[in-house]
Parts: C-alpha cells; sequence; structure tokens
C-alpha cells in the first residue's frame, strides 16, 4: 500500500498589527499548559496528492473542522482514497482529480465504497454524477422517435411527481425506499383530496389546486416511465449506475379491468340510484343494434359508429382513415395513421406499435354501408364544389371537415342518452366488437390481429367478455350432460 504524506494544523483567524493574518502563531490557540484550546481556532488538514495528468505538484488541504478527530478522520479518508487506486498511474490522477474537486466544492469526500465501486466498474472519476432531475431530462431530451402522446405523458410523469419527490437525489444513490416513499407522499395527497371532496372544503381544496386522485393505473405508468430511464442509465458506461431502484419497487398489483355487460339487473339498478358497476361497461349485441337503429337517423355519423361497433376500431383510427387505404372492391382497410388529440389539438401519425399497423377483413354489410355512405359524400362534394376541402378521410363533416376525436365522443354520448341505453365509453364499442367476434367463434388469433392487439394473451385476458345468453347456453350445457340418459332423450 502507498504512503501518503500528510498532516493536521490549527490555524484561526487573528491578525498582527500589521493586519496580516497570524495563522498557526496565534498564541492564543494553546492554553498556558501547553494543550489545545478548545474555544479558539479551528483545525485542518493537508496530504500530498500525486501529481497532476500535466506533472505539477498539489495538495489535499481544508480547514474549519471542529476537532482535531475530524481533521485526522477526513486526513485519513483522503488516504484510503488514493490507496484504491493501487499502482496504477491513471486511476491515481482520476482519484486525486475527485478529492480536489470536492474540496474545492466544498462538499463532503465521495464514500471508500463508492469510489470502489466505480473505479472496478472502469467508469471515469471525472464525470459528475447526475441527479435524478438532470438525468430525467438528458434522458427524454434523447428520444426524437416518441410520439408526441408518449413524450406528454413521460413529461407530466417527471413534472408532477418524479421530479418534485425524486429530483434533487443523486442517480445512483436512487434507491428503491425513495421510489416507495415518493408513491406514499402520492397516496397521502389522494387522501386529502378526497377529504376536501367529502367535506366540500374549498379553501382546501383550491391549495390543492384541484388536483386529480392519481389512480394505482396512473401509479404503475409512473414507474414504468422511472424504470424505462433507469435501465437506459444502467446500460450507460459512463455512469455508475448498476441497480434500478424502480424495478424493485413495491407497488400493489393492478390487473386489468374486466369489461362488464350491463345486464337486466344491472340496468334496473342504474335506473334506480345511477349505479355503475364497473369501470369497463359494454352493451350486449341486442343494446349495439338498438345504438346502430338510432345511430341511423344521424347520416354524417352512422357510417363511423357501424365500423367501430363491428371491427372495433380505435376511435383515433376511425377519425384518421382516408380513402385511400380502403379497398371496398377487395372488402380491406389498410389501419396505417391515427388522430391523435393532445389537449384540444390534433396531429395525424401512425400507431404506436407495429401491430398496430394492420388490414382488417370487411363484412358485407359494413362495405354496403360504406359504399352508401361514399355516394353520400360524393353528391355533398358536388354540391359544396371547390368550398369543398380535400382531406381524403373517409368519415367528414357536412361540410367536408374533418372530425375532431373530441365530437365524435360528445355525438356518442348524445346518442347513447337518445336511445335510451346505459352509458359506456366510445372505446366500449370496440370491447363489444371484440367479444361479439369471440362470442361467435372467431378464432382469438384473428381477433387479435384485427384489433392491433401484439398478443393474443391481452386480447383474451382485457377484451373477452361473455354474454349472459352465451353464459346460459353454456351452463344448460354442462348441466344437461349430469341428466340421467332418459331425461336426455
Amino acid at each position: 500500500m502507498a504512503t501518503h504524506e500528510g498532516s493536521t494544523f490549527k490555524r484561526c483567524g487573528c491578525r498582527d498589527d500589521n493586519g496580516k493574518l497570524l495563522g498557526v502563531r496565534c498564541a492564543m490557540l494553546r492554553r498556558r499548559s501547553g494543550t489545545w484550546s478548545s474555544t479558539h481556532g479551528r483545525w485542518g488538514y493537508q496530504v500530498e496528492l500525486p501529481r497532476t495528468a500535466q506533472g505539477g505538484r498539489r495538495q489535499a488541504r481544508q480547514i474549519g473542522l471542529a476537532s482535531q478527530e475530524a481533521a485526522l478522520e477526513a486526513l485519513q479518508r483522503v488516504r484510503v482514497l488514493l490507496d484504491l487506486a493501487g499502482q496504477d498511474p491513471d486511476d491515481l490522477i482520476q482519484v486525486a482529480d475527485l478529492i480536489q474537486a470536492e474540496i474545492r466544492a466544498r462538499r463532503p469526500l465521495p464514500e471508500v465504497e463508492e469510489v470502489k465501486r466505480r473505479l472496478h466498474l472502469g467508469v471515469n472519476l471525472r464525470t459528475e454524477v447526475p441527479t435524478v432531475q438532470e438525468w430525467l431530462a438528458e434522458w427524454l431530451k434523447d428520444k426524437p422517435d416518441l410520439t408526441r402522446n408518449t413524450r406528454r405523458s413521460y413529461s407530466s410523469h417527471m413534472k408532477n411527481h418524479l421530479v418534485p419527490h425524486l429530483g434533487r437525489i443523486r442517480l445512483d444513490k436512487l434507491q428503491a425506499r425513495h421510489v416507495e416513499a415518493m408513491f406514499t407522499a402520492i397516496e397521502e395527497v389522494n387522501e386529502r383530496i378526497i377529504e376536501c371532496r367529502e367535506a366540500g372544503d374549498t379553501g382546501a381544496w383550491a391549495k390543492l389546486e384541484r388536483r386529480r386522485v392519481v389512480s394505482l393505473a396512473t401509479k404503475h405508468r409512473i414507474r414504468a416511465t422511472l424504470r424505462s430511464a433507469l435501465s437506459d442509465a444502467v446500460r450507460r458506461p459512463d455512469l455508475p449506475v448498476t441497480f434500478n431502484a424502480a424495478s424493485h419497487a413495491r407497488l400493489p398489483s393492478c390487473p386489468r379491468k374486466k369489461p362488464l355487460v350491463w345486464t337486466a339487473d344491472r340496468i334496473k339498478q342504474w335506473e334506480k340510484d345511477g349505479t355503475i358497476p364497473g369501470e369497463v361497461m359494454i352493451w350486449t349485441p341486442d343494446q349495439t343494434i338498438r345504438f346502430l337503429d338510432h345511430a341511423r337517423k344521424y347520416t354524417w355519423l352512422f357510417p363511423l359508429f357501424h365500423l367501430i361497433a363491428v371491427k372495433g376500431l380505435r376511435r383515433g383510427e376511425a377519425v384518421g382513415l382516408p380513402w385511400a387505404n380502403t379497398r371496398l372492391v377487395d372488402g380491406q382497410i389498410d389501419i396505417h395513421t391515427q388522430v391523435v388529440q393532445l389537449g384540444w389539438e390534433t396531429h395525424t401519425c401512425t400507431p404506436k406499435s407495429t401491430a398496430g399497423e394492420r388490414t382488417i377483413t370487411l363484412d358485407a354489410t359494413t362495405v354496403r354501408v360504406l359504399r352508401t355512405w361514399k355516394r353520400h359524400q360524393l353528391e355533398a362534394k358536388m354540391a359544396l364544389g371547390a368550398q369543398w376541402p380535400d382531406t381524403g378521410l373517409v368519415f367528414t363533416r357536412e361540410d367536408g371537415q374533418g372530425w375532431h376525436p373530441a365530437q365524435v365522443t360528445d355525438w356518442f354520448h348524445r346518442i347513447t342518452r337518445a336511445a335510451g341505453l346505459p352509458p359506456i365509453a366510445l372505446h366500449g364499442l370496440r370491447h363489444g366488437a371484440a367479444s361479439m367476434s369471440l362470442a361467435a367463434g372467431v378464432d382469438v388469433k384473428v381477433v387479435s390481429a384485427e384489433l392491433g392487439h401484439a398478443t393474443t394473451h391481452f386480447t383474451q385476458d382485457t377484451y373477452q367478455t361473455v354474454f349472459p345468453d352465451v353464459a346460459k347456453a353454456a351452463a344448460e350445457a354442462t348441466a344437461a350432460m349430469l341428466k340421467p340418459a332418459a331425461h336426455r332423450a
């Protein structure tokens, strides 16, 4: 082990008659007995450091410590840090540079284990480890291919949760307990928001800036954002990060919400007290027919709702569907674009996943609906002449402009209320289309591909719903197997 010469000393800020600092020469630093005064002066240390890369001499020197023991401890810390480098010249220079930089910045000396780990990883010690806030900003900046919706979601998680709770922590110091503490704090705010709502306390509510309750699903998305950012940090060779704290942070599981069908009993309860039994509700096939029959009164909207209800398109896919991708002779539609809503603004982009870009096959009835609609649209175009905008979209308003996604949702709810149907989200039509296809015996692989899912497991787990009549038939068929042979005959 190398020997690094150093010593401790005591000095004060007293000056002589000429105004010069006395430093270690001040008589008040010692008592008459020769021992050090406990009330006058401050301790310090100095140690010879390895030469700089240019060959210059230098020292590690620090003053202002409370006791000689503190000075000796700091001196020993410097020696131990230098010993970690062994006889490697470059490592010695790096460790000395790090010690010198920390002292000049008036920061505590680095932990021995941290420097040892970074030397073992081959990480350049001169690289300053960023905070969580600094890394998140750099990470998001280096992701130019993100969709605008995804970027907006990441930015929201960072601004509202990750940076306020974790931003000041140095990246390599982040632990799972820090992440768990963030979620605990979020839940405490949730409880205060709910209390303010129930008590009608507008003053306290205003202090909470009318924030929404953060759901468990949102917490999982927040953790997923942090986990993705930390995974990239772990892969960076210049960062001493070997541990993904978000992956190890405990969070209650969040099972996918199973769609529930509006059965007669559920409708009766809803009509009585407004109870909606689940977060995701869908209609029975008869209820969907009732909706479409009522939607026929709205010429400019019926074809759009028919296509969503039968083929399960997403709202943005239907709104952004161009005629160029609609092949009525073949009875097929190519899904390559979608309209995404950001606030009130919209933009057209490709589906967010590879599976989302797909071809769906149309039934004969849907082909007839779209052909009738196309004729109607051409007639309106000829009537307006040059005033008709050439958007190339399948579904347009009476003036030829494309539909805003929010307008489609608003009209959906209006028609639902006019038809006297129990409420569902527009996305519930997609759930219903998937459930009807699976109940009709269509292979799950076909259904999954046409919905644009990456796996059949997701399709079955999230979208498959047993309609009451299908479940009843299955129950009767099972019970029939237990009847005596004479009864079955």
